[in-house]
């Protein structure tokens, strides 16, 4: 295999070939299985979420507004990498454009600064559902709630373009092989052998450290001051509904953003990190969350819960 090639002429005739998981290819087609468990839980559970808030009036709301926002980013985010995925696992399906490649990688990272700004705008309402509950709906009309979507679109849409330019106005020599599962920003920077791509890794750095930072920060603090506001409550299955809700929260945020700072830092002083265990904690930060959101946000939410299980029980209520 020719591991070094020159972005020469169209650039639909120039493509990457991606390893998948290195070290551990003898396995793909095992591990496509649970792969395409993962995508099928996640398109199923998001679906049904977005349609549940979409016929029923009640659940038009803005913590339900914003959770039909994340249902559907979810549903991106799987698609743009778990089909792609599933062909190298089980097709060996391992070549992907220049072109594609960076579609991919701005997608990736445009959908998941997405999903930390709606993660965010959640627990935000949560803060004030709890802490301020008289001027929850000033707060949060539907006007504000529109435009926080809108502003968390716009975030991500705009910082993560000129990742995809600076490759673009690389000079032309990559090397072929991805060692990766898809394009991930630092992947792709790393394969320039003939120019300086320090603007590259520390643009990329940067906005990685800027957006978690940020995002988790504020996040941290609105559950801090959520639990503070509980244990003010004196009824003791008021504090304990309400912590668990918390503790639920607070597992999807950590699987979402221990995972990816993980491989941010990876890629620049994680020399000795196994490749197959940095790739696999790298697409569990981007695969675990769309399957697990649905499932904590949706039925811990008492009436997407019962319509649920109306789905399957017509006229029985949940009482769980």
């Amino acid at each position: 295999m020719i591991n070094l090639v020159n972005r020469t002429g169209d650039l639909g005739q120039f493509s990457f070939i991606m390893v998948g998981i290195p070290g551990l290819e003898a396995f793909h087609f095992w591990i496509g299985i649970p792969l395409c468990l993962v995508y099928v839980v996640t398109l199923v559970g998001n679906i049904i979420v977005v349609m549940i808030i979409k016929v029923e009036p009640d659940l038009h709301k803005p913590m339900f507004l914003f959770l039909c926002m994340l249902a559907v980013n979810d549903v991106l985010l799987s698609s743009t990498i778990l089909p792609k995925m599933l062909g190298i696992m089980w097709m060996g399906s391992r070549e992907i454009g220049f072109g594609s490649c960076l579609l991919q990688m701005y997608l990736v990272h445009t959908f998941s600064m997405v999903d930390s700004a709606l993660l965010l705008a959640m627990a935000f309402d949560r803060y004030v559902a709890i802490c301020r509950p008289l001027h929850y709906a000033t707060i949060l009309s539907t006007t504000a709630v529109v435009k926080m979507g809108l502003a968390a679109a716009a975030r991500g849409v705009i910082l993560v373009i000129p990742g995809p330019i600076l490759l673009n106005r690389s000079p032309s020599c990559f090397l072929k092989v991805i060692p990766h599962a898809y394009c991930e920003h630092m992947a792709v920077v790393k394969l320039v052998t003939c120019a300086n791509t320090f603007i590259n890794r520390t643009y990329g750095l940067s906005v990685a450290l800027l957006v978690v930072g940020l995002d988790l920060g504020l996040i941290a603090t609105s559950y801090a001051l959520i639990l503070w506001a509980v244990f003010q409550l004196s009824s003791r299955d008021a504090r304990a509904k309400a912590l668990g809700t918390c503790a639920a929260h607070t597992c999807i945020i950590l699987v979402f953003y221990v995972p990816s700072l993980f491989t941010f830092l990876t890629h620049r002083i994680g020399k000795h990190v196994p490749a197959y265990i940095h790739i696999i904690l790298a697409s569990l930060y981007v695969l675990l969350p769309p399957m697990l959101n649905p499932l904590v946000y949706g039925m811990k939410t008492q009436q997407i819960r019962q319509r649920v299980l109306g789905l399957f029980h017509p006229g029985r209520k949940a009482d769980w």
